[in-house]
């Protein structure tokens, strides 16, 4: 062997010690256990998934708490209105203490022929004590009124208790959504802590390279600046995180907003495969069919037509907007009621003895038909005819042109939860990838055959393509939770729960 060949083994041995020095420079502060610690706080409660988000919401949202109490009001109001179709029953008694009684004077001729034509006589007319009762009975025979207003009632039920659906439906929706956000945060949050404890490795190795001479000044200026820009990004993702635990906790009612854990984990969860998930992400999975959406758009627009909320509510209001039409056409019709009336008096001088003597008292008693026809009010009645007609016409309007929205929502989600799903395919393979170049690119930088930048480029490529992998899968989650409440169909209010094992 000549000499340029000792002496390169010669420097191959000082490299393999310098590297040596290296590792245990670097693995002996994580071994002696003073590693730089990492804020993690431990929850305080207990991790909810997404079936328990969902059923909580249901149960203490105020939002759909007052949707309820519109809807028994609705109810009572239909209980009113079948008071026009049942008699009518009064009783009224009065009581009368005549202090001085009333007198009124009369001829004196009246009581003594022999009086003079201008002589007056003082007559009094009542007693000491005077009762009254009397006690009426009215039925209506005919009023065309009262029947197309108990339709109208039971119309505007019908309208709330749709929109305690429709109110349901939509908090479910905002409940996926803001759980959705919340992994997507805390997805970024983690990644980027990732990235921050891989650069401050790096960091570590290079410092103890460069203070054997194997790295430049440079290489490690470059990784101190690359850190000074992550830990900013790793704060702006844990604000980002709280605040939309924040939001979800608003959601379900809850006083402690800081606090909240939810389960699952959109970089881990695989939508090929359901089944293979963790029960946390099954949960979630369970929200969003496997089935391909490709070739259903119209079964999905027609499912919309039939079953979307929004688009009840319109067409029943189209139809309660017919009924007040009919409902002031009625004012011309006549009425015809029956009424009876029983009247008890009597009167007394002296002390009272409420009704003791038979001969002070009468009693009177009266049955008869009412009749009552509208003949003119100065047109009043047509103006108000002609503006239920122009309203109903406009709620007419209204619903057709929300089906035209509806079909093209439902379209362009199908289309999303398509993309995102092919998309999520692809990314889930570039994660791959990129977890493989980092290593490699790792494993090259410690023994001394790449530099620094491939290093920072492969740990950038891999945090981008897991990020890109999670965003994918979130775009799929949040595409599907619009489509179903999009076609009326939302998990927990409507259609059975999809389990994910059954999809």
């Amino acid at each position: 062997m000549g000499v340029s060949g000792k002496l390169r083994v010669v420097g191959m041995f000082v490299n393999a010690v310098l590297l040596l020095v290296v590792a245990a420079e670097t693995a002996l502060p994580a071994l002696l256990g003073a590693q730089e610690p990492v804020s993690a706080a431990a929850p305080s409660g207990d991790v909810l998934t997404l079936p328990d988000a969902v059923s909580m919401a249901l149960r203490r949202n105020r939002d759909v708490r007052d949707a309820r109490f519109g809807l028994d009001l609705a109810q009572e109001q239909v209980s009113e209105a079948w008071g026009g179709v049942l008699p009518t029953i009064s009783m009224n008694a009065d009581y009368t203490r005549n202090v001085s009684p009333a007198v009124s004077f009369l001829p004196a001729f009246i009581f003594n022929p022999d009086a003079g034509p201008d002589e007056l006589i003082q007559v009094q007319f009542g007693a000491d004590n005077s009762w009254n009762t009397s006690v009426s009975l009215e039925q209506p025979l005919f009023d065309a009124r009262v029947f197309v207003g108990l339709g109208a009632a039971r119309r505007l039920a019908s309208i709330q208790e749709e929109f305690v659906r429709g109110r349901s439906q939509n908090l479910v929706t905002r409940v996926r959504l803001a759980y959705y956000d919340l992994l997507l945060a805390q997805e970024q949050e983690r990644l980027t802590r990732n990235s921050v404890s891989r650069v401050r490795q790096s960091l570590k190795e290079t410092s103890a390279m460069n203070r054997a001479g194997l790295a430049s000044d440079y290489d490690q200026l470059r990784i101190e600046v690359e850190l000074a820009n992550l830990e900013p990004n790793l704060r702006r993702a844990e604000n980002a995180a709280t605040q939309f635990r924040r939001v979800l906790a608003v959601e379900l009612a809850l006083e402690d907003q800081e606090n909240l854990q939810v389960a699952g984990s959109l970089a881990s969860m695989d939508l090929d495969d359901p089944a293979g998930n963790t029960p946390a992400n099954r949960a979630i999975l369970a929200f969003a069919s496997s089935a391909p959406l490709e070739g259903a758009a119209e079964q999905r627009v027609q499912q919309a037509w039939e079953r979307r909320s929004d688009l009840r509510q319109l067409e029943m209001t189209e139809r309660l907007r017919h009924s007040e039409m009919r409902l002031e056409q009625m004012q011309y019709l006549p009425t015809v009621s029956f009424f009876g009336n029983y009247v008890l008096q009597a009167q007394q001088n002296g002390a009272p003895d409420f009704f003791g003597d038979p001969m002070s008292r009468a009693s009177a008693q009266a049955v008869g038909i009412s009749v009552s026809v509208p003949i003119f009010e100065g047109f009043r009645k047509d103006a108000r005819v002609d503006q239920r007609r122009a309203a109903w016409r406009q709620a007419e309007t209204q619903f057709r042109f929300a089906r035209d929205q509806a079909a093209s929502q439902v379209k362009s989600l199908i289309e999303l939860a398509d993309e995102a799903r092919a998309r999520a395919r692809g990314q889930k393979l570039a994660v791959d990838q990129a977890r493989r170049g980092f290593e490699i690119a790792s494993a090259q930088y410690r023994e001394g055959l790449s530099g620094q930048l491939e290093l920072t480029d492969a740990e950038v490529a891999l945090r981008q393509s897991e990020f890109n992998y999670a965003q994918a899968v979130y775009d799929y989650l949040v595409a599907w939770a619009q489509l179903d409440e999009a076609v009326g169909a939302v998990p927990m209010v409507d259609s059975e729960f999809r389990q994910a094992d059954g999809q």
